[in-house]
């Protein structure tokens, strides 16, 4: 049986375990299941409609609007399950919230940034289009993030983003195999501009693309590995609950 019949015929998603009108048409998607409670703790009536493996969701309204939030788990495979699915069910609009690496001298720790592209180092977006397709979002969910940070007075940045499945080969590439290929690849990322490191935009844009979904993704800036600095844990819950209300402000901008 198909995804798409069993989006008509009622029947729950096999990851997500989430059927249509489970979720709202917008949904946020971290990655972490531990955080899906924290962020809808913003959200009026939130309640958890189902936890599978790592995808957790909770759905409920924000200032009369319905949102939702699933986790998608780590890295770019785990994510396309999740959007793919979602889609299935009827989301119309994902984006990710999520921490991120600085890459640049003036992206620092603590600072939001707005993709509005992602570098493809991963493997699952090749396996829906080329390489030479880009991985972009929504051009009026990148509007609509910044208007959001704009009204929130945060410090925020608007450029593009690095994706990466190796977690450990961006941390410490000197011990990978193919630790030169690591290297110089980072150094042309920085060179040209790349604002900051996380795992799973890439696939987000591509695959949204693909279904026909908006999407965006707003990313705290958690550490910065050149300066040795990192957010500390009340540092860190500050950034999420005000990249959660930028979210949710850009939600009243956008259409259900």
């Amino acid at each position: 049986m198909s995804e798409k019949k069993s989006m008509l015929d009622g029947e729950k998603q096999y990851h997500i375990q989430l059927k249509e009108g489970d979720i709202a048409d917008f949904v946020i998607l971290p990655g972490d299941p531990g955080r899906v409670d924290f962020i809808a703790q913003h959200f009026d009536n939130p309640k958890e409609i189902a936890f599978n493996r790592e995808y957790k969701t909770v759905t409920g309204t924000y200032k009369g609007r319905p949102v939702s939030v699933t986790s998608t788990g780590i890295g770019c495979p785990s994510a396309a399950i999740a959007i793919e699915e979602l889609a299935n069910i009827g989301a119309k609009t994902l984006v990710r919230i999520g921490t991120s690496g600085a890459m640049q001298e003036h992206t620092r720790v603590g600072d939001f940034v707005i993709a509005n592209g992602a570098v493809r180092q991963e493997g699952t977006s090749p396996q829906y289009m080329p390489m030479e397709f880009p991985a972009v979002p929504s051009a009026d969910m990148v509007y609509a993030l910044e208007e959001a940070a704009k009204e929130k007075d945060v410090n925020y940045h608007i450029g593009v983003v690095q994706s990466k499945d190796s977690f450990y080969g961006q941390h410490d590439p000197d011990s990978m195999p193919v630790s030169h290929e690591l290297n110089q690849k980072w150094d042309a990322w920085v060179k040209g501009g790349v604002l900051c490191s996380e795992m799973e935009a890439s696939t987000l844009f591509v695959v949204g693309s693909y279904r026909k979904v908006r999407t965006g993704a707003l990313l705290v800036v958690y550490g910065d590995q050149n300066r040795q600095e990192a957010l500390s844990k009340e540092e860190y819950l500050e950034s999420v609950n005000n990249a959660t209300n930028i979210i949710l402000e850009a939600s009243l901008k956008i259409p259900s």
